[in-house]
């Protein structure tokens, strides 16, 4: 690869806390469970706070755990401000919150904006209601199409798979209109053109700002506000319903600017909380949109994630990030997976090599300016489990598409904590999905023992990270590079190698300060990554 000018990002010299912070995305159902029920909680999480203080992390990201059905793992949120039993009530939530703190970890919370259970208290008031009730306009009711009204408003499928409309039975026994799931049924997404929905949230956003959470990670970012009309979209193969586009009218229209506009407003009277979006759009300059300074204050930028393991790949994720923060002065986000996509060690080919590429990229990864977020169980170098039996699969793409498409439950299996055999000091009870017994080496215990582990690898780059001057500045440049791999330095003198190469290839000058495979003499195997300074 060639040499290429050094990409800036413009930098906010007061330097919020987020702004380089590394969040630890907890899954709650897996991590770690208290209470003997094989499920996790939020007394597991409090529990194994020492290890996160240890691992080095600066915030964590807590999937929902508000009070729901569970039908989408708590996504489906009947009451948006409490906290469901399963996971410890409202107690449990406030006590993680205190003793974090006390550790200097920050809390965030996942909300849902776009929809809530079919459970809720104003969904349920809406079945009640006649079609054109005040109780009806807070969700999307339409007429059917067709003389009978049999067929749905428009053509929209669901993200996990069927139609996007349900029908309901009118108070009166008859057929009647039907209402709008971008995702499933026991979800009916918001009508956020109408005050009271806007209203709602804004009191939701305060009440948990004033126990202490420290900002909010918000699903489906892009999705809140509807095309006007609804109009009909193009097909799409169900092959494609999980997958993004811009082109898609369901989500990123122009009107939602205005809803994460009135969001910054109340998030601004807390002045140290963050608001992180989920925004899957691909255009640059659309995706900035949802970044400027008055809107969000971070948004998940997913290319490195979708990226293959290659030099091309990954340099083109990364300037394309770069690229689509740097005009509105915002900050870039780096993932490698989350809680909706496969485990890197999967997607980079399983196995020895996986496990070996995983490693190589959150060294590259962290070795980048802006906001990390790990998904947990990366750093334990997991893979996906994806032969769980079809009797225990519980993601709703699995009985929505029919069964063929088993959905996400594969990259959410519980953590392996110590111990010979599952579950692995996970829970006292089986767990709600299987620990595979070969989890046995990729325990914590075990990775704790072993300086070369995964793990190791993990808690020495993030102390590193937090400690090193050479992590310094908001800037990268590409220097040149041997075929398939990569090499930049940032400001404060980082210099970060990574080989996508089947053989060898020679290091750079300078002092070789972490590696993710052992080099020899200045040799960088293949599937590797190095920090020299």
């Amino acid at each position: 690869m060639t040499d290429a000018p050094e990409v800036a990002l413009v930098t906010d010299l007061t330097q919020p806390w987020w702004r380089s912070a590394v969040f630890y995305q907890v899954y709650p159902r897996s991590f770690a469970d208290s209470d003997g029920d094989g499920i996790g909680d939020l007394g597991g999480v409090r529990d194994k706070l020492g290890y996160l203080e240890l691992l080095g992390v600066d915030a964590l990201w807590i999937c929902p755990v508000m009070r729901s059905p569970m039908a989408d793992g708590g996504y489906d949120v009947a009451d948006p401000r409490d906290i469901d039993q399963l996971f410890g009530g409202l107690p449990a939530l406030d006590a993680l919150i205190a003793e974090a703190h006390t550790r200097q970890i920050k809390v965030t919370m996942d909300l849902v904006p776009n929809h809530t259970s079919d459970q809720h208290s104003w969904f349920r008031a809406a079945l009640r209601a006649a079609p054109g009730s005040p109780e009806r306009d807070r969700y999307i009711f339409r007429d059917g199409r067709g003389p009978d009204g049999a067929r749905p408003p428009n053509n929209w499928p669901s993200i996990f798979g069927g139609p996007a409309w349900t029908r309901v039975t009118e108070p009166d026994g008859r057929p009647g209109q039907w209402y709008l799931h971008l995702f499933a049924p026991e979800q009916p997404d918001l009508n956020w053109t109408n005050q009271e929905v806007v209203a709602d949230f804004e009191q939701t956003l305060r009440f948990w700002l004033d126990r202490g959470v420290d900002g909010f990670r918000l699903d489906v970012a892009h999705g809140m506000a509807k095309p006007e009309g609804l109009p009909d979209m193009p097909e799409l193969a169900v092959s494609a319903l999980l997958e993004h586009d811009d082109s898609d009218p369901r989500f990123n229209n122009p009107a939602v600017h205005e809803i994460h506009r009135r969001i910054r407003k109340v998030v601004a009277e807390y002045p140290d909380a963050v608001t992180i979006g989920e925004v899957w759009v691909h255009d640059n300059t659309r995706f900035g949109e949802y970044v400027r300074p008055d809107e969000l204050h971070l948004a998940f930028n997913f290319r490195l994630a979708e990226a293959a393991f290659s030099a091309e790949a990954v340099r083109a994720a990364i300037d394309n990030s770069l690229a689509a923060v740097m005009p509105v002065s915002a900050v870039p986000t780096w993932t490698l997976s989350n809680h909706d996509i496969d485990r890197e060690v999967t997607r980079y080919g399983g196995g020895a090599v996986g496990v070996a590429r995983a490693r190589a990229m959150i060294l590259l990864e962290l070795a980048l300016p802006g906001t990390v977020f790990i998904y947990n169980g990366a750093e334990l170098g997991l893979p996906n489990v994806d032969d769980l039996p079809d009797e225990v699969l519980q993601d709703p793409v699995w009985e929505r598409s029919g069964h063929t498409r088993r959905g996400r439950d594969g990259c959410r299996v519980p953590l392996p904590w110590q111990g010979a055999v599952p579950p692995f000091g996970f829970s006292t009870a089986t767990p709600w999905l299987p620990i595979p017994p070969e989890w046995v080496e990729s325990t914590v215990e075990a990775q704790l023992e072993d300086a070369d582990s995964t793990l190791s690898l993990y808690r020495t780059a993030l102390e590193l990270r937090a400690l090193r001057p050479e992590f310094a500045g908001d800037r990268i440049e590409w220097c040149a590079a041997a075929p398939d791999s990569l090499h930049f330095r940032r400001r404060g003198g980082l210099v970060c190698v990574l080989n996508a190469a089947a053989a060898p290839i020679q290091l750079p000058p300078g002092d070789v300060l972490l590696a993710s495979a052992p080099v020899r003499g200045r040799e960088l195997p293949p599937n590797a990554a190095a920090w020299l300074v």
